[in-house]
């Protein structure tokens, strides 16, 4: 069966982009460029099996299609940029098979100036066409949050940027048939420079609220009836919330590894996330020793080891580097996580808890690190002697809080 639409990279941009295409009718096929999975429920697979989703393995399928989106992982390399290797292949795959008038459009995160000065030459080399004559070239920055019941990309509007006025139209046709909204980007580079504003907003203003979280523990203020009266101010502020580190797969992106002039706002926001971990275990440490404990020997919990609340995904979670560094104060470390059944830290299996309230029960100290819907919150803080709240959760009073 001939597909519409082709989407590049099945991880955590790609998966939510075909799901979208299929509810909306069109028939899609997909194709991994590397070991990079989404998850599904078996449920959901079928539904997108039976709408008209295909697998596909053979890159000639690539060249049947009106519209072909790349959705490559990009994740920070060894010099602080961003990995364009699965870009790259999946331009090379796409490229050996593009035919005249495709729409191809990126959705995958890079630096302004990567859709024409790395990807376009890519696809014009291996294809024999050009860009902007031959076929459509756009940039549009994924907007997925997984999880997120209120925004889907049937109602979150869809920026759109192309190498020519025509091409931009032929993206925005194609992102017309799936949202309520498309808004026009002057050009490629400046739809590329959403995506860095928008992810980088994130990561600053975690920074800040992390902050606050630490200088308000200091002051003995609670910071969580701070940020509830603060979020009643209906102009001028966004509530963020502190916790113990940032994950996921929005990476912050700082241009000095490409020759950019450096943000020093990024680049001060990443030193204050990355040092959340290592407050946990000082606010941790602390917490056991006013208690007659030391950490050494003491049996710990850590509750919830995803980044993100009601997901099984665990990229770049926080809980990683906590487990660590209570492994190496010779704590003992163990976890529960409805959504994870076996988790290794170090490449060494980490306990399971299976019964939750005796898990708290017996633990010197229970970390609360996700959100998870499923825990009662309230039972929780009765049944654990010690509890530690990275979230702001539990009921005021309950648990010492980050």
């Amino acid at each position: 069966m001939p597909a519409d639409l082709a989407v590049i990279g099945l991880g955590p941009l790609g998966l939510p982009l075909a799901q979208a295409a299929v509810a909306a009718g069109i028939a899609t096929v997909g194709f991994k460029t590397g070991p990079e999975a989404g998850s599904l429920s078996p449920a959901e697979l079928r539904r997108m099996l039976s709408g008209g989703f295909r697998p596909a393995t053979n890159p000639a399928e690539l060249g049947r299609v009106r519209t072909a989106v790349i959705c490559a992982p990009t994740p920070p390399d060894a010099d602080g940029g961003l990995d364009l290797g699965q870009v790259e292949t999946a331009a090379r795959a796409l490229a050996a098979n593009l035919r005249p008038h495709t729409t191809v459009i990126l959705e995958s995160p890079v630096h302004p100036g990567t859709t024409e000065d790395f990807l376009r030459p890519l696809l014009e080399e291996g294809s024999g066409l050009r860009a902007g004559r031959d076929f459509h070239l756009a940039y549009s920055p994924s907007r997925v949050d997984p999880g997120n019941r209120d925004f889907t990309p049937a109602n979150t509007p869809k920026v759109i940027g192309g190498l020519t006025p025509a091409c931009t139209e032929s993206a925005a046709a194609f992102y017309g048939r799936l949202t309520d909204k498309v808004v026009r980007a002057r050009g490629l580079r400046e739809a590329e420079t959403v995506q860095l504003l928008e992810t980088n907003f994130r990561h600053v203003n975690i920074a800040l609220v992390n902050e606050m979280a630490v200088l308000c523990h200091d002051l003995g203020v609670d910071l969580w009836d701070v940020i509830r009266c603060a979020e009643t101010k209906p102009f001028g502020f966004q509530a963020f919330r502190p916790g113990p580190g940032v994950g996921g797969h929005a990476v912050p992106q700082d241009l000095t590894a490409h020759g950019g002039r450096p943000l020093r706002m990024v680049e001060l926001a990443q030193q204050v996330n990355n040092q959340m971990p290592r407050y946990v275990i000082q606010r941790a440490a602390t917490l056991l020793n006013e208690h007659g404990k030391s950490a050494r020997g003491a049996r710990v919990l850590l509750l919830g080891v995803t980044y993100k609340a009601d997901l099984a995904d665990q990229q770049a979670t926080p809980a990683q580097e906590i487990a660590i560094r209570l492994m190496e104060l010779g704590a003992s470390v163990s976890y529960h996580d409805p959504h994870i059944p076996s988790w290794s830290v170090l490449d060494r299996p980490v306990p399971r808890a299976d019964s939750l309230y005796e898990a708290a029960a017996d633990a010197d100290l229970t970390i609360l690190l996700q959100q998870h819907r499923t825990y009662d919150l309230q039972g929780l803080s009765v049944k654990a002697q010690l509890l530690l709240d990275t979230r702001g959760a539990t009921p005021t009073g309950a648990a010492h809080r980050l």
